[in-house]
């Protein structure tokens, strides 16, 4: 079972997309959250420690993680998929750049 854990700053648009589009996928489970101090779902050591691959929206995602966990990420894969926030929540175009992007890793 892969357990995905999608990230982005206020956990509104891209990652919640994320997360419900692979829900649905066979052996796979999936989470997200956010980085910044005013996202809907805050980013939890809980979450690091549950997740087996870690996705990140951007390159600042990936260094706020690497500030704010680094004692939680041991060994942690942590992907970035550089995907701007230009996007709405489930919007189509996000939708199949997600798929074209996180696909390879989940299969």
């Amino acid at each position: 079972m892969i357990r995905a854990l999608f990230i982005c700053t206020q956990n509104r648009l891209r990652s919640p997309t994320a997360e419900q589009v692979f829900s649905t996928w066979a052996n796979v489970e999936t989470d997200s959250a956010g980085l910044g101090n005013d996202a809907d779902v805050r980013l939890s050591v809980e979450q690091i420690e549950w997740a087996t691959l870690i996705f990140v929206m951007e390159k600042t995602h990936r260094n706020k993680l690497s500030k704010q966990f680094k004692a939680h990420l041991n060994g942690k894969r942590v992907i970035c998929l550089d995907i701007p926030d230009d996007y709405d929540y489930m919007q189509p175009e996000l939708i199949r750049l997600l798929e074209a992007k996180v696909r390879a890793f989940l299969s």
